[in-house]
Formats: C-alpha cells, sequence, structure tokens
C-alpha cells in the first residue's frame, strides 16, 4: 500500500497508479484511501457474500431452512437418481 500526502496527490493525480490503493495522509495522519474501480467492486462484491452467508447461517440456526429432498418436492419436480 502506498502513502502519499495530498500535495503529492494534488501534483500528480493524472498520473496515479492505482493498481494498489493509495492512503493519503493529511499532517501525517491518514484521511483518505484512493483505490482503482476494479478493487472497489471485488471488495463490495466480497462484502455483499459476506453479508449472504451472514443470513444463510442465521436461517439454518432458526430453522428457516428445509432439505433438497423438500425442495424437489415443494417445486413438484420428479427427479430420478
Amino acid at each position: 500500500m502506498q502513502i502519499k500526502t495530498i500535495s503529492y496527490i494534488k501534483q500528480n493525480a493524472a498520473t496515479l497508479d492505482v493498481e494498489e490503493p493509495i492512503v493519503v495522509t493529511q499532517g501525517g495522519k491518514p484521511v483518505y484511501r484512493i483505490e482503482s474501480e476494479a478493487s472497489a467492486q471485488i471488495r463490495d462484491e466480497g462484502i455483499a457474500l459476506l453479508k449472504l452467508m451472514n443470513l444463510a447461517e442465521r436461517d439454518i440456526r432458526e430453522g428457516r431452512a428445509i432439505d433438497s429432498e423438500q425442495l424437489i418436492s415443494n417445486l413438484g419436480l420428479d427427479i430420478q437418481e
């Protein structure tokens, strides 16, 4: 992860390489993070997946799940094994 000052970002904004995130500091303290859109999408998709997994685990714990045989029966499918 790169660490740059706000002044550096202002002077070099057009040529920044955001393949890895850049932490932007002001007065020696981190205040912003710059990352590529692709990296942000991957992170956001990962967070969404974790949320879905959490909801699924909660449903299982609270008995709001059915097994595959019940699902097939509920859908009215005739599946031969």
